[in-house]
């Protein structure tokens, strides 16, 4: 037994005992061992921006949601890509059948993340299954360019996309919420899907967009006018304006709610929410031969109470 003991004794003596690096906080058990909040720390930002990697499809690099199917070397990729590449994995070929892959499942069912539009100034955080339907109705995501003359790609807030149309499309700005536009066209016979012109206006710290064009209606060339407001539905509701056109002694006039620049131009175009002329009135109120367009349309912009 002395022997044994003498042995104990040394590995005892032998113990080498580590201070911790400076700067390095240590908890003291005694004075938070009661403490009933759980000690929580921080997360590890390089390991969740490592699960996200993994959670990216591999074709289509967009976020992986449930089902989440994998090949049988591990190779995984999400459900709506797995008919494109026909049931053969994008990594390593091999045959990709109805292997669900569970754990990652789980793992991102454990993360959250904050919303995309963070830039744009969301700070909320959301789980990840819950991330996609938050963005996809999440107040600060960005706006399209409600110029509707060409196919523009670009988007930004409100006063990003206002400085836009002024500097790169060249749109006319005016202030106040009354208007008196005049439309021309020296052969009314041809009628094109295209925007004759877009005016931006600025009244009770707001911008409207007013739209005027030719389209077809069926077989018949009309015309429309519509205001469409620079921000969402759920503000655009808080305004009304009208639209009215006329001469000879006739008068067409259209009340409405301005629509958020959240539907596109040619959604509501095609929904025909907005004033609409039919050509031989339209020719009909320009007066003269009939063979030159000249529409005088006046309108206003009132805030409801």
């Amino acid at each position: 037994m002395a022997a044994g003991s003498s042995y104990f004794d040394s590995m005892v003596d032998d113990v080498e005992i580590i201070d911790p690096p400076k700067g390095e906080s240590i908890m003291d058990l005694g004075e938070h061992g009661n403490d009933p909040t759980p000690y929580q720390p921080k997360p590890n930002i390089s390991v969740v921006s490592n699960v996200r990697e993994l959670l990216e499809c591999p074709v289509c690099l967009n976020a992986m949601y449930p089902p989440i199917h994998q090949c049988s070397n591990g190779h995984t990729l999400c459900s709506g890509c797995k008919p494109r590449v026909h049931n053969r994995c994008p990594t390593c070929r091999h045959e990709l059948g109805n292997i669900r892959c569970l754990a990652l499942e789980k793992v991102a069912a454990s993360l959250e993340l904050p919303c995309k539009y963070q830039g744009y100034g969301c700070m909320g955080i959301y789980p990840y299954y819950c991330k996609m339907k938050h963005e996809s109705q999440c107040p600060f995501r960005p706006y399209n360019c409600p110029y509707a003359g060409s196919e523009c790609t670009v988007v930004g807030d409100i006063p990003f996309l206002v400085g836009h149309l002024k500097d790169d499309h060249k749109v006319d700005m005016h202030n106040g919420s009354t208007f008196n536009h005049r439309y021309v066209k020296s052969n009314p016979q041809e009628v094109e899907n295209a925007t004759w012109m877009l005016t931006v206006f600025s009244c009770f710290g707001q911008y409207f967009c007013l739209h005027f064009e030719a389209f077809q209606l069926s077989m018949a060339p009309v015309y429309i006018a519509f205001l469409r407001f620079m921000g969402d539905d759920s503000d655009a509701k808080n305004y009304s304006y009208s639209l009215e056109v006329g001469a000879n002694g006739r008068k067409m006039i259209w009340q409405g709610v301005p629509r958020s620049i959240r539907d596109g131009h040619k959604k509501v175009r095609d929904s025909y929410d907005g004033l609409i002329i039919q050509r031989n009135m339209a020719l009909f109120f320009s007066g003269g031969d009939r063979k030159e367009l000249k529409l005088r349309v006046t309108g206003r912009i009132w805030k409801e109470q």
